[in-house]
């Protein structure tokens, strides 16, 4: 069995990677890595490294997100189920600002997308649920909820195009979309 990775470059931003494993298959099923320093530490900066993993469960129609801050370098992945992921640029100087991506991650074809700092990260559940993984990378104190940048997952100036107008939200991002509306 071989661990490598297919790394490639987001179509709209630069900063943004798909990280793609390789897999082996049998009659079992498949076996694939998700992360090796060696490889993956060539495509964030020298001084931050991987220290921090979670986990989230999720129904069928929930989204969550658009969150961030600008320290953090977050590599996520689909490890059951299947996701609408989004990645939207939030740093104001940008030739790309609000612009945004999505990809398909499905536990059944395994892939990770690294969000850099700055950028809004998001996701949609498609299946009957899904298991998401966070793999963070920062230097300093962890920035959680409270210190993060949030945007309103319908923000017109942005424009994603969701797979539901009705999604599950956590009261995060409920009351800020409303908050947004008025």
């Amino acid at each position: 069995m071989s661990i490598e990775f297919n790394i490639e470059n987001s179509t709209i931003f630069s900063e943004v990677k798909i990280v793609k494993p390789s897999i082996s298959e049998d009659l079992r099923g498949n076996i694939w890595t998700s992360y090796k320093t060696s490889e993956i530490s060539r495509i964030i900066p020298k001084n931050v490294s991987f220290i921090h993993d979670k986990f989230s469960l999720s129904k069928k129609n929930v989204l969550r997100g658009i969150h961030g801050d600008n320290k953090t370098w977050k590599l996520v992945t689909c490890v059951f189920g299947k996701v609408f992921q989004v990645v939207v640029d939030l740093r104001e100087q940008s030739l790309t600002y609000k612009k945004w991506e999505s990809f398909t991650i499905d536990a059944l074809q395994p892939k990770s997308i690294l969000v850099p700092p700055g950028f809004g990260n998001a996701f949609f559940v498609l299946s009957s649920s899904a298991i998401y993984h966070y793999k963070l990378a920062y230097s300093g104190d962890y920035i959680d909820a409270n210190d993060q940048f949030t945007h309103a997952w319908n923000d017109k100036s942005i424009g994603i195009q969701w797979p539901s107008k009705e999604p599950i939200l956590s009261p995060r991002d409920y009351l800020f979309s409303k908050e947004r509306k008025s």
